[in-house]
């Protein structure tokens, strides 16, 4: 009922450290599976490369990594793609600092440079991608130091929007709060959308519920309850409820993902209060308001994931997982939702 493949292993091809996956499948039926490159180590900063897998079999087999993005020994990092169903085009958003710079110094504005938000696009189902575009202009405000898009997929709404979910920190008060970005020329353009109405929440992914109210999961450092957070829009994301914390889904404050399945949602995280591991998939047929069924996929460390669905139908989660820490590896597990609602 489920099978697994190792995408990319730690300490391979040149890389000190594969990390944060993000997983879409093309209208052709394409999966395409991204990740940071770590050249020289496993934290954040330094010589960090955009990496992509294809697959042309519907994410059975692998073609080798190619380099999407390699700025020397800066960082590119943070992929959050999206697919347009009506051309086919994939946006790729990502995010950029100087490989010197490390995030408290972002924070802090004692660093070289800033954050930066980029751009770029394939219209041949990921073949072959634009030269990065900088859109920091209309992607982030004067007064926010660190941002992230994703990291994840984005989503394409009913009516055609495309939202890339993103957090930011806030000069002076450093406070963390969750953000859209939103397209609607397919990709092409993007502007802001709504950010949170309160703070203590940052990585995000976002859904589209059956009533058209947008719901986003967001990842929650409120230290009184460990459990993810989450926000409505009803406005195709330029304006966001107020928060609050789905005590069922457990966290040990790390990114998720969410992702729609036909008339379910499907949701993945280290289910844990203790620390990253137990990479647990759950299954909610009400639209998030209950998680009746959950499996897990890695019992040991484990922690960022992203959510797609196959071409034939059946889910994948792309998540670093391993034995003695949690960076060891990628791997894509690919599973039925029938194997999920048959928990044991």
């Amino acid at each position: 009922m489920i099978d697994s493949t190792d995408l990319f292993e730690s300490g391979t091809q040149g890389y000190h450290t594969f990390r944060i996956p993000a997983l879409i499948t093309t209208l052709t039926g394409t999966v395409l599976a991204f990740c940071e490159g770590r050249k020289n180590a496993r934290g954040d900063t330094g010589d960090i490369d955009m990496l992509l897998r294809r697959s042309d079999d519907g994410g059975q087999t692998f073609a080798p990594f190619e380099v999407v993005w390699d700025d020397g020994p800066n960082t590119c990092g943070n992929p959050c793609p999206v697919i347009d169903a009506r051309t086919g085009a994939i946006s790729l958003l990502m995010t950029h600092n100087l490989g010197g710079d490390h995030e408290p110094e972002i924070i802090d504005q004692t660093s070289e440079g800033t954050r930066t938000v980029w751009l770029t696009r394939s219209e041949d189902d990921g073949r072959t991608w634009s030269p990065p575009v900088e859109i920091t202009s209309v992607a982030k405000q004067p007064n926010w130091t660190w941002y992230a898009t994703g990291p994840g997929a984005g989503i394409q709404l009913a009516t055609g929007r495309l939202v890339i979910p993103c957090d930011h920190i806030e000069a002076g008060t450093k406070k963390y709060y969750s953000h859209v970005l939103l397209s609607d020329d397919g990709g092409r353009s993007w502007r802001l959308g709504g950010s949170t109405p309160q703070d203590q929440v940052n990585e995000c992914e976002v859904v589209e519920l059956q009533d058209g109210r947008l719901l986003l999961n967001m990842r929650n450092y409120d230290p009184s309850i460990r459990a993810r957070a989450f926000s409505f829009s009803d406005d195709g994301g330029q304006s966001w409820s107020s928060i609050a914390r789905d005590p069922v889904l457990v966290e040990p404050i790390c990114q998720a993902s969410i992702r729609r399945v036909g008339t379910s949602v499907l949701f993945s995280n280290p289910a844990s209060t203790e620390g990253r591991q137990n990479m647990t998939v759950r299954l909610s047929d009400d639209d998030g308001q209950t998680w009746a069924c959950a499996r897990v996929l890695h019992s040991g460390p484990a922690a960022y994931s992203c959510l797609a669905v196959l071409p034939d139908g059946r889910a994948a989660c792309l998540y670093e997982c391993g034995a003695e820490h949690p960076y060891e590896r990628l791997t894509l597990a690919r599973f039925p939702l029938d194997w999920v609602r048959d928990t044991p």
